[in-house]
């Protein structure tokens, strides 16, 4: 008598640590808790928004002065590598509120991390890439262009826009500042905030990130369109828009850490 065929089930998949199964309309839920985070004393989170404006156009006219204003637009890219560094204030201020303490601009600028140096570490690490991609976008208008001494800011984004190497190289820019920043992205979008809350050391905290941000990709990547689009809003405004949108990203980014990689849900 014949034996009878086993049963087949599908393939199970490995258990996702991270994944919280959250909707991608999640991250307009972030969006308006940092709105909401912002409207609670909004003196602090403007001033904060206000220094990050300063400084910003302090970037682009120090590369006027050196004749490097042609990387005004990687430096945009270079933005979004650094910008969750930039915002532990924020951060700072959204935990205050949540425990009940007071808040101030004061302690929003001294913040004390948890994870002390760790943080310290992490942000060498993406200003590095910051640096690696001011060079890849170097070498590209090199490549394109020649090793012919830099024609000056106006000279060169004319050539850009209206000649096919300059189309060229914003599609091949777009694309390789594309890969930089979505790597960037993932490795910063939890790490920071989770460096500022918890001992970890900064490798972990980053690859940790990275994992969080590939298991719930869905909103991480609504998050990240919310996120491009404030800041290409913001440079449609003259960098002004900074004052209050940034500071909004800001409280916004750590209500996305306290959804899905917050210590009580973290595995």
């Amino acid at each position: 008598m014949l034996e009878p065929l086993p049963t087949l089930h599908p393939p199970r998949r490995p258990p996702t640590a991270y994944a919280r199964n959250l909707p991608a309309r999640a991250a307009l839920n972030w969006l308006a808790a940092g709105w909401r985070d912002f409207r609670r004393n909004p003196g602090p989170s403007l001033a904060y928004g206000l220094i990050l404006f300063a400084l910003s156009w302090a970037v682009l006219i120090g590369l006027h002065a050196t004749g490097l204003l042609y990387l005004a637009l990687p430096s945009v890219a270079g933005f979004l590598i650094v910008g969750p560094f930039l915002a532990l204030g924020l951060y700072e201020k959204s935990h205050r509120l949540a425990a009940g303490e007071p808040v101030s601009l004061g302690a929003m600028l001294l913040v004390r991390p948890r994870s002390r140096g760790q943080l310290a570490y992490a942000g060498l690490m993406l200003g590095l890439l910051v640096l690696f991609w001011l060079r890849a976008a170097d070498l590209l208008y090199a490549l394109l262009f020649g090793l012919s001494p830099f024609p000056g800011a106006g000279e060169a984004l004319v050539n850009v826009l209206t000649t096919p190497r300059g189309w060229a190289l914003i599609a091949t820019g777009s694309a390789v500042g594309g890969l930089f920043a979505a790597f960037a992205f993932a490795i910063s979008l939890f790490s920071i905030p989770m460096l500022m809350a918890e001992r970890r050391d900064a490798l972990t905290a980053l690859g940790v990130s990275f994992a969080m941000t590939t298991q719930n990709l869905g909103p991480a990547l609504a998050w990240g369109v919310i996120v491009a689009a404030g800041l290409a809003l913001s440079a449609a405004t003259g960098l002004l828009g900074l004052i209050v949108i940034y500071p909004v990203l800001g409280h916004g980014t750590w209500a996305a850490w306290r959804a899905i990689g917050a210590a009580e849900a973290t595995p």
